[in-house]
């Protein structure tokens, strides 16, 4: 497996990494993947669920019956519900999200995938983020999976993460650049 160092280093990417594993070895990571979506969708949606898993003051068992409960409840695979319940007996619940994070990260890198976060002034139309992708897919030489984001501050043109690569086409950037050139 080809995963970088980087996700392998930290606390999160090592639990991502150890569930990888298992649901490769289990045929399961699509299933995994989906469940991790949801429960990252439950998270985002419910503040009691976030309290839940960041509260110091709850009890090993406590978060992990709250975790089983919101797994039974979301009909999250035996593997992911376990997955939750070594994480409430060793206290790194509130690490979930970033394992999340790692864990999606490192499905797409075995399935030749990398992320695109593109930031716009105004909402792109499906029709303006395929032609998009195609143009990040050709220049990456892999596919591209797009992140779409607005920030009205950027007043037009784009902002686009890929890795460690950016590329900034916005209006701001450009009237910014031009001010410090007006300076010099």
């Amino acid at each position: 497996m080809d995963i970088s160092a980087g996700i392998q280093a930290s606390l999160a990417g090592r639990y991502a990494s150890a569930l990888f594993e298992l649901a490769s070895e289990a045929g399961m990571v699509t299933a995994v993947e989906s469940d991790l979506a949801k429960l990252s969708e439950a998270l985002s949606e419910s503040d009691d669920l976030r309290s839940a898993t960041t509260n110091p003051q709850l009890s090993r068992a406590v978060q992990g019956e709250a975790v089983n409960a919101v797994a039974k409840h979301l009909g999250l695979a035996e593997l992911t519900t376990n997955f939750l319940g070594v994480l409430a007996d060793n206290r790194r619940l509130a690490s979930l999200p970033d394992m999340i994070a790692a864990f999606k990260a490192i499905a797409a890198a075995q399935r030749g995938e990398v992320t695109a976060k593109v930031t716009s002034a105004h909402p792109l139309t499906d029709g303006q983020l395929a032609e998009l992708k195609s143009k990040l897919t050709a220049r990456e030489g892999r596919t591209v999976m797009l992140s779409a984001d607005v920030n009205p501050d950027l007043l037009g043109g784009l902002v686009v993460t890929i890795g460690s690569q950016r590329i900034d086409a916005s209006i701001r950037t450009r009237l910014n650049s031009l001010a410090q050139a007006m300076k010099a």
